[in-house]
């Protein structure tokens, strides 16, 4: 074959053409991507470390037995399953390549490298209100991890939902870009608390309900909602904490994951948990400060207080089943009542009673804990099924679940029972389909 003189430059024009198309990628990524020669800041990425804790990063983009940070968590939406993203510095399938600037504007308006919109099981709409030195110190943090290579899998969304594109009207509806705006009548550890439960922390993402379409009801802010299928109590005045939680009690909830009035974390604040305790101890006191400024009851609550401890000492002052149970009233509820009180005295009794020589170890009575007061018996089941375990490598209480000797029926009374026994609220008459959501939620 003959190759013409014209044939050779056009060939030659084509090379020269693809070889700038390349030239002008590489310079677009060098222009992009982090330098790898850039001056790493060891104070900036220290407090990136502690803010990412707070903004409990770790917990949502970790998959369960995966690399950390490296996405893939199954996240729970009104209409499906979300997927965490990587956010590891891997150039393909991680944030490798973001620049700084691409990483606020995700973190502020939920938009990402591409321009696409995010979807708000990443809160953005409380990372909004993150001060611009807080979110570049998170950028250097997160940009310092180990790089994981780890294909997302594909979001399970059922229609408009799955439409990208639907998310600009949601924005429109409910999303409000802005920086946290200090409270100039309170003190600056209650704005700092404020500030981080508010925007990093994204306290209301979990415990404010959510309309039918996922967004937060602000106007009954911590109002209760959902977290992984447990119940998220209220934080404000209509905790149903029994006695009312003060700063310090919140303080020892949140920084060691118990406190000897109202109990041990359980369920996904196990996380939270263990994430604070890798922050400031300046700042998680602040955020108890500011939540239990959020807690306070009104006065006419706050005269059953006193009424409340005493009901618990009543409770737990009952000697081993047989001795003395007969000492505190209880509400009959029938033969349920009576298996819910064979189950409790043998699985539960010798660690809940007193006098069963386990004082050393004895938990916080049954009559002031959430999950027996909350209204509805979610947590309490999560409870008596899987129990209760300390972190891997740490000391805590423990308790062993029961959902292997426990059939549904003997669940369901058990739970009834201890609702009735150790608490003066109304009985639960959901026990059967909480019981049956939770068990099929297990098998999954």
């Amino acid at each position: 074959m003959t190759v013409t003189v014209k044939t050779l430059i056009r060939l030659a024009g084509l090379a020269a053409l693809c070889v700038g198309f390349a030239l002008v990628a590489a310079l677009t990524d060098a222009a992009t991507a982090p330098s790898s020669d850039a001056k790493v800041d060891a104070t900036q990425v220290a407090k990136g470390a502690e803010l990412a804790a707070i903004g409990n990063c770790g917990s949502c983009h970790t998959a369960e037995g995966g690399k950390p940070y490296a996405g893939g968590r199954p996240l729970s939406a009104p209409f499906g399953t979300i997927y965490s993203t990587n956010i590891t510095p891997d150039p393909d399938t991680g944030i490798g390549k973001w620049t700084e600037a691409e990483f606020i504007r995700a973190m502020r308006d939920g938009v990402d490298r591409e321009g696409h919109e995010l979807y708000p099981a990443f809160p953005y709409d409380h990372f909004t209100k993150v001060a611009d030195e807080d979110v570049k110190a998170i950028y250097a943090f997160m940009m310092t991890r180990d790089a994981s290579r780890a294909q997302r899998s594909r979001n399970d969304l059922t229609f408009p939902a799955n439409l990208r594109a639907s998310l600009r009207a949601w924005k429109a509806l409910y999303f409000r870009a802005g920086r946290f705006e200090p409270d100039a009548a309170k003190s600056a550890q209650w704005n700092r608390g404020a500030y981080l439960a508010e925007g990093l922390g994204h306290c209301g993402a979990c415990h404010t309900p959510r309309n039918v379409l996922g967004a937060e009801k602000l106007s009954d802010a911590y109002g209760g909602g959902d977290a992984e299928r447990w119940l998220a109590p209220a934080m404000n005045e209509d905790s149903p904490a029994p006695l009312p939680w003060t700063a310090e009690e919140i303080f020892n909830y949140l920084r060691y994951g118990f406190d000897a009035r109202h109990g041990i974390a359980a369920g996904p604040m196990v996380e939270v948990v263990q994430n604070l305790a890798n922050a400031r101890e300046d700042d998680v006191r602040a955020i108890a400060v500011y939540i239990a400024d959020r807690m306070r009851r009104p006065a006419r609550q706050a005269k059953s207080n006193y009424e409340a401890n005493a009901f618990a000492q009543l409770q737990e002052s009952a000697a081993v089943p047989g001795t003395g149970r007969d000492a505190v009233p209880t509400r009959s509820g029938g033969e349920a009542s009576n298996t819910g009180a064979t189950v409790f005295e043998g699985a539960c009794a010798p660690c809940h009673y007193s006098g069963s020589g386990l004082q050393s170890t004895k938990p916080v009575p049954l009559a002031l804990t959430t999950s027996v007061n909350a209204p509805d018996p979610r947590n309490l089941i999560h409870i008596v099924q899987s129990g209760l375990r300390p972190a891997s490598g740490e000391r805590g209480a423990m308790m062993p679940g029961f959902a292997a000797e426990l059939t549904d029926d003997q669940l369901v009374a058990v739970v009834s029972y201890v609702r009735e026994r150790f608490s003066r609220q109304p009985p639960w008459h959901d026990v059967v389909a909480q019981v049956l959501a939770v068990r099929s939620e297990k098998q999954r």
